[in-house]
């Protein structure tokens, strides 16, 4: 049995005057991992920080597992969430930003229980003993009494990971996480991201990272101007793309296609 994790349905989101998002469906299966292309300004990260409404989109709705996202249902009626409230619904969704966002003045372990502690109320000793095996999971089990200054960018991003999977989230949403890093940083990110798409999680990932995408993503979505132009197969959007804006977009990131595909 399949089971749609998330649900968009016409999503729509302004800032101002400028209409970034104009009508985004799409809907994601327990499981698959969905990359999001497409050049900047497109909505991509908008539209992902709408799944987990750290943007409220102006029309639309998005469901994530039963859940409206930033409403409860009672009587068929819809009323807004609480912050509180909200702040639940979030905790089976696991985000990983472009910046690590760590906090400076916690060790790597205390950056990784400090949520689970806060929001799922485990108690301290649980919550070390998860956030060690979370460390040694992205490789960093020696990091633990680390802090953020004394790490590389990409083992800070491997201690942000393994924060976002301390609260057991069904769903991880990553914004072009290896966007930060220095080159030689960016496959021990990846290995990790493989890692858990290997495992099964249900992932959406912002990235342009086609090599990537084409290892690891089931559906490639691509965005331009706050609409998806193109999605399907790796294979497709990366070596057939229909579209001329995808086509374009390729041949600038990659260089794989010649003139002719413009």
């Amino acid at each position: 049995m399949t089971q749609v994790i998330v649900q968009a349905r016409g999503v729509t989101k302004s800032f101002g005057h400028l209409e970034v998002l104009t009508g985004i469906d799409l809907s994601v299966e327990r499981g698959e991992v969905v990359c999001l292309m497409g050049p900047s300004g497109s909505g991509k990260s908008t539209f992902l920080r709408c799944i987990n409404r750290l943007e409220n989109p102006e029309g639309g709705v998005i469901v994530v597992g039963d859940h409206v996202m930033g409403w409860r249902e009672s009587s068929g009626e819809l009323y807004e969430l609480s912050p509180k409230e909200l702040a639940q619904q979030r905790a089976g969704i696991g985000m990983v930003f472009q910046r690590f966002n760590l906090f400076p003045h916690m060790t790597a372990l205390e950056n990784v229980i400090e949520a689970p502690v806060q929001t799922k109320q485990l108690t301290r000793r649980d919550a070390i003993e998860r956030a060690r095996t979370l460390l040694e999971r992205v490789g960093l089990a020696d990091k633990a009494d680390a802090y953020p200054s004394e790490l590389s960018g990409g083992q800070q991003q491997r201690v942000a990971i393994a924060r976002a999977l301390a609260t057991e989230p069904y769903l991880m949403l990553f914004d072009e996480p290896t966007s930060a890093l220095d080159p030689e940083l960016v496959g021990e990110v990846l290995d990790v991201m493989r890692g858990l798409a290997a495992e099964g999680m249900t992932m959406i990932v912002v990235t342009h990272e086609a090599s990537f995408a084409r290892d690891v993503a089931d559906r490639i979505v691509f965005m331009d101007g706050g609409r998806i132009v193109e999605e399907g197969a790796p294979d497709e959007i990366l070596v057939h793309p229909q579209h001329p804006r995808t086509k374009d977009f390729l041949a600038r990131v990659s260089g794989a296609h010649g003139p002719a595909n413009h």
